[in-house]
């Protein structure tokens, strides 16, 4: 079946389109290039787009869509359930919860956004297989994780034996490659290990009591790992001291530290800090942007808040005890889990009257419109932990209208106003720094290379919007959605329901590595080394799911 789209106007970063009015075809799922006039091709479906903006598939490369703590949240709060059902159509099924919601509601909502990708970022090897289970029961998207290492007890132990970074290296592959994902992140390095052993803060070269070991030791060795087996994702870092005030300082040592490895730096509006005022809370935007921009080994997502309420769902245990006094409603849960790490979550409502709640909304402005490099920072609200996904239309207007968001500014704690210069920013993101933030420049950073663009030869997952002078209102409600070439949203709402494939590198390893793990795994563990490894026929058994193996980067085995 031959599809074509007709006189869209075209925003396609990746293949350096700002507007332009093509069409474009589909066929077999994927796009392909305009039939020859003369070959008698027929055109079995077409689409009148003229006026229309044609975008990519919008992907989300961190959200928190899968895993333990998703489910402790949506059990912490049923209230919140009940206040946001989903009645079952004739083509979707029942669903329901705001922030956090149930996994075909999560499915059916990113899509009616216009997104057909979202990617797990904290995906803990030991539960891996309840994190792909649930992210295999959310229609329409693509989807993969970010494997957690960093407080885990045997790199801690290897390091403080002083193995190689070889040996490194090897553990990391075999369980990125046991764990099924594309990218490895660290929470808190060494923190959420360190606070088992009754350490409530690690600063970047405070060591473990116990391992004697840094995060900044940490960081250097998991990033060289990355670096060198080829991982197309830098090393995704929840830095040390989060939500701390002076934590700014922190975070440019981070970035310093690093010495020229890729590194991408998560919900970076939380670690931008300073200690300045009466209050002791300033914003650090401006020095955490600087150093973006001078740096071009450093990509990042900003995590924004928006007002309103959430629940905070995070393996950084030592943030989320810390944090505990502030739950509201006034429930929590902090966990150990194994060897590996931790887990809190801490129902949590944002209000633009309270003063921290005020400048933290604008220290995330603040940090988008600064970073000059749209392809280096990306749109997050590190659902749900900022604020609910669906809350993304709402960020793209501020980013996209002065005047609109100076009206918000305006509106928010007094103290904070003063405490900003967001209003002295004149800067207002175009569709095409959208399309690159939230499509050709997300696929780049995660490693897709058959998503994110338009170019003949990818994927056809397009999303179509009505142009609009009120941006929320345009990036809330597409005109159509095309996931794999079959049209998944008409005007905003689910039409067919899909399943998305699961997005996977396979870097090599020194199978002998398995010697010591096994060891390891009958002594410490609960579970056996071979029910850790996930096979991919176990992604496949339900004869709705796939994985999508992508290439490392360099050559790399």
């Amino acid at each position: 079946m031959l599809i074509k789209l007709k006189g869209g106007k075209v925003f396609d970063p990746a293949a350096g389109v700002d507007g332009k009015t093509q069409d474009i075809y589909i066929q077999d799922g994927k796009i392909v290039k305009a039939p020859k006039q003369d070959a008698g091709v027929k055109i079995d479906k077409e689409y009148d787009l003229q006026g229309k903006v044609v975008m990519a598939g919008a992907i989300d490369m961190h959200t928190h869509i899968g895993g333990g703590k998703g489910n402790i949240a949506r059990i912490l709060l049923p209230e919140d359930h009940r206040a946001d059902p989903v009645v079952r159509g004739q083509i979707t099924r029942s669903g329901c919860g705001h922030v956090m919601p149930s996994t075909y509601v999560t499915g059916y909502r990113y899509a009616e956004m216009g997104y057909t990708a979202a990617f797990e970022p904290a995906v803990l090897p030991v539960n891996a297989r309840q994190a792909h289970m649930e992210m295999g029961d959310t229609p329409i998207l693509d989807k993969g994780g970010y494997v957690m290492l960093g407080s885990d007890d045997y790199l801690l132990r290897m390091m403080t034996a002083n193995k190689d970074q070889q040996a490194i290296n090897d553990y990391v592959a075999w369980t990125l490659q046991a764990a099924k994902g594309i990218g490895i992140k660290v929470v808190n390095a060494g923190g959420i290990n360190a606070f088992k052993f009754n350490q409530r803060q690690l600063d970047l070269d405070e060591k473990n009591v116990y391992y004697d070991v840094s995060p900044r030791q940490v960081l250097q060795s998991l990033a060289t790992a990355v670096n060198q087996l080829g991982i197309p994702h830098p090393l995704h870092v929840h830095g040390c001291n989060l939500g701390v005030p002076g934590n700014v300082e922190t975070t440019l040592d981070t970035i310093q530290g690093i010495g020229g490895l890729p590194m991408h730096l998560t919900h970076i509006q939380f670690h931008s800090y300073g200690a300045e005022g009466d209050f002791k809370f300033s914003s650090g935007a401006a020095q955490i942007a600087e150093a973006i921009n001078k740096n071009k080994n450093i990509t990042a997502d900003v995590g924004q808040i928006l007002f309103g309420q959430t629940v905070t769902a995070s393996g950084d245990s030592m943030h989320q005890h810390a944090n505990h006094q502030f739950a509201n409603p006034s429930k929590w849960v902090c966990m150990d889990i194994e060897c590996d790490a931790g887990c809190g979550v801490v129902p949590f409502k944002y209000r633009d009257q309270n003063f921290v709640n005020a400048l933290q909304w604008a220290i995330g402005l603040e940090i988008f419109l600064l970073v000059d490099d749209p392809w280096r920072v990306f749109l997050t609200t590190d659902h749900p932990n900022g604020a609910p996904f669906t809350s993304y239309p709402h960020l793209i207007r501020l980013l996209m209208d002065k005047s609109f968001r100076n009206d918000m500014l305006a509106t928010i704690h007094p103290e904070a106003q003063k405490m900003t210069t967001l209003a002295s920013i004149d800067r207002e993101y175009s569709l095409q720094e959208i399309a690159i933030m939230t499509r050709a420049g997300a696929a780049k950073l995660v490693g897709l290379h058959d998503r994110g663009g338009l170019s003949s030869g990818n994927w056809a997952d397009i999303t179509v919007y009505t142009e609009h002078e009120d941006r929320q209102r345009m990036f809330e409600k597409p005109d159509y959605v095309f996931k794999d070439g079959q049209l998944v949203v008409k005007d905003g709402e689910v039409v067919k329901v899909t399943w998305g494939t699961t997005h996977i590198v396979k870097p090599d390893y020194d199978a002998s590595v398995e010697k010591d793990l096994k060891k390891y795994f009958d002594r410490y563990l609960t579970m056996k080394l071979g029910n850790f490894k996930i096979s991919d026929d176990e992604f496949t058994e339900d004869g709705r799911g796939s994985l999508t193996e992508h290439p490392l980067k360099g050559g790399a085995a």
